[in-house]
């Protein structure tokens, strides 16, 4: 795949959408919007546009979500899906390069974190390789967002292995919602330039689509203090499609698709064997993919419906010190919901996952086997009970999975929900959920680094371990949110997880070694011996302080205990994250927004095989944004981010092969045009 082919494609679709004129005026959120926000990923159902159908809205969910919409990311002025997350409560966002972030829920962070399940309009793209995701892959057309939901705690019973802290699901909009064309783009430091195209069109009596191209070219991080320039410079494009038909009266019909190409670099710090025992090495290499997904629903009445869906999913990451990998994903989802009389609502479904994965041999990792196929069969069921009429429900379900590193899991889960009034309700659940393994845990050999001593070099490698288990979660939460007129609203949340086999090294004997230099081996080995406890609470506000300004704030308290650890030091997210921003309309044309955040000090570790612990500083970040409405057409927009410091730390990768670089500050103009 290359640039021409990506525009191409994008260029055909525009080609095949005759002109039409069409004015999507972005809709904003008071708070009870916000409060009734239709939810599809609590209950895995998809949202309705039929006005008989039953939503599941964030009020009546009985687990800790929450909703990012269009017009939260859009008036925070971020220009990518990570930094979109730090609005979300329980979120631990930090920033490594221009194109890796570290992204967790209720800890366990790192720029290969593996505990939390990342989708795209419902398609994975959890890495079966470390089990986590490359973030510089995951793009979208921020415009055409609905909204993202964020489940923060397990949510494997209908989700599946992998969702164990957490669930993000972002969701486009319906191509019926994006009728006519928008122009996007701008510049500025960090973001030297950035454009989007998108038109949408009505194919039919009861069929839209739309198609979109986007793009941009990314500065490299500042160099922080004690480490190599980053040298990271960032730049992709992007192509898509969406169809939308209402085949019958009971039948919706939804395709879509994306390819993508980047080019990215960074500066690797190589483990070596002869003085200093480290070489940099500016890297320049390639990501690229494709995916098409389908999906069919087909709805029997009000309170009955099944859906089958369908992805295919394509990525290649070019040869670097991380190896060269390729990815072929293989989807198949059916699920039927129906009611049970007048108190019982039940879901069931099974599914079917291959994952083809190669990689080749690099100077970091050597694996076992350079291609293997994984097969993941799934089945679950969900039951939820009226107890008391419009009272108290009961939800009792599971998943059972049988996949090809460590066989049969169940995940059940059992929640329940009591609303006291009208405005209030009060939720708790118990779950289990597990982590499965993953390539890099069974038969990948990674060069961690290497140890200099009097005698002669230590060269340490972690190596998988074929009898390598899954680990797991039991996870306890209590919830209560309550919702003031239209003016106010509240949402709490506080958990407490046990965390048992967890992935901790066992160091072996150490060999000698003759070639190609005389040096010592260090064998690691992966084992289940970890364990560990996180608890804490997560608070989310809203304050509709007039009709043209709003307050949202968001804290999370989040303490880690670490149990029987062996070998390698242990990273901890902090255990403060607080957001506050002001959202305000001076006038029609005109909006105002103050964004600032504070993360508390979090351990990672550095650079170098020894693995000890570095501190960094808590920090502080204030980001404002200024738009103009000129035409109701058209908005001219200046963002400014990171304004309270310069050149600031805010991770450092935790193989300590990837030189982090500093967040500077930065400004951009944007213009947005409708037509």
């Amino acid at each position: 795949m290359n640039r021409k082919a990506c525009l191409a494609v994008v260029f055909t679709g525009f080609s095949a959408l005759a002109l039409a004129d069409a004015d999507n005026a972005v809709t904003e959120m008071d708070t009870a919007d916000l409060l009734n926000m239709q939810v599809i990923s609590t209950r895995k159902k998809s949202q309705v546009t039929s006005a008989s159908k039953k939503a599941e809205y964030v009020s009546n969910a009985p687990s800790a979500v929450f909703v990012i919409g269009n017009d939260d990311i859009k008036r925070a002025g971020v220009t990518s899906v990570p930094e979109a997350l730090r609005l979300a409560p329980g979120v631990d966002v930090a920033r490594v390069s221009s194109s890796k972030w570290a992204v967790s829920i209720r800890g366990f962070n790192g720029i290969f974190a593996n505990k939390l399940l990342v989708m795209i309009d419902g398609r994975s793209v959890y890495n079966p390789g470390f089990s986590g995701v490359y973030w510089d892959a995951q793009d979208v057309m921020l415009e055409d967002v609905e909204r993202i939901e964020v489940i923060r705690g397990p949510a494997a019973t209908l989700w599946g292995a992998n969702a164990v802290n957490g669930v993000i699901n972002i969701i486009s909009k319906r191509a019926e919602d994006t009728s006519g064309g928008l122009l996007a783009g701008g510049g500025g430091t960090l973001e030297t330039g950035f454009g989007a195209l998108r038109y949408g069109k009505q194919l039919g009596e009861d069929s839209y689509g739309r198609v979109y191209v986007k793009g941009f070219q990314r500065e490299g991080l500042g160099q922080v203090e004690g480490f190599a320039a980053s040298a990271d410079n960032w730049d992709k494009q992007q192509g898509g499609f969406r169809i939308d038909s209402r085949l019958s009266g009971r039948d919706e019909w939804t395709l879509q698709g994306d390819l993508y190409r980047s080019q990215l670099s960074q500066n690797a710090l190589l483990p070596v064997l002869s003085s200093p025992y480290q070489q940099s090495l500016i890297e320049n290499f390639s990501a690229s993919g494709a995916n098409i997904l389908s999906r069919l629903r087909h709805t029997f009445s009000t309170s009955a419906e099944y859906s089958l869906q369908f992805y295919y999913d394509h990525s290649e990451r070019g040869n670097h010190s991380f190896a060269k990998q390729s990815l072929d994903t293989l989807d198949v989802d059916f699920q039927n919901s129906f009611a049970i009389g007048e108190r019982q609502n039940a879901i069931w479904g099974v599914g079917y996952r291959a994952n083809l994965d190669e990689f080749s041999d690099s100077p970091l990792i050597q694996p076992t086997r350079l291609k293997r196929d994984t097969h993941l069969f799934t089945a679950f069921v969900q039951d939820e009970i009226m107890l008391v009429d419009d009272k108290l429900w009961l939800t009792l379900g599971s998943k059972f999975e049988h996949n090809s590193y460590s066989g049969f899991e169940g995940q059940p889960t059992a929640r329940l929900m009591w609303a006291p009034t009208l405005e209030q309700r009060v939720w708790a659940a118990f779950s289990r959920a597990v982590r499965t393994p993953s390539r890099a845990d069974h038969d990948i050999r990674f060069l961690n680094g290497v140890i200099p001593t009097d005698t002669l070099p230590v060269e340490v490698v972690l190596s998988g371990n074929p009898s390598f288990r899954a680990e797991d979660v039991l996870s306890y939460e209590l919830g209560y949110r309550f919702a003031w007129a239209s003016q106010a609203s509240l949402d709490l949340t506080a958990f407490y997880n046990d965390y048992d086999n967890l992935t901790a090294y066992r160091a072996g004997t150490l060999l000698p070694i003759a070639t190609p230099v005389a040096h010592l081996l260090q064998p690691v080995t992966a084992t289940n011996l970890g364990q560990a406890h996180t608890y804490g609470f997560e608070a989310a506000a809203v304050w509709q302080m007039a009709d043209w300004w709003r307050w949202d704030a968001n804290y999370s308290l989040l303490k880690t205990e670490f149990g029987a650890f062996v070998g390698l030091a242990q990273q901890t997210s902090p255990q403060h994250n607080l957001s506050l921003r002001a959202a305000i309309n001076p006038t029609e044309r005109v909006s105002l927004d103050f964004w600032l955040r504070y993360t508390g000090p979090r351990s990672v570790v550095g650079n170098g095989a020894g693995n000890q612990l570095r501190q960094l500083n808590g920090r502080a970040t204030f980001d404002t944004r200024l738009a103009w409405k000129v035409l109701p057409s058209l908005e001219l927009s200046v963002v400014g981010q990171n304004l309270l410091d310069e050149g600031r730390l805010e991770y450092i990768d935790e193989s300590g092969i990837i030189q982090p670089g500093g967040v500077s500050r930065g400004v951009y103009g944007k213009l947005e045009l409708r037509f």
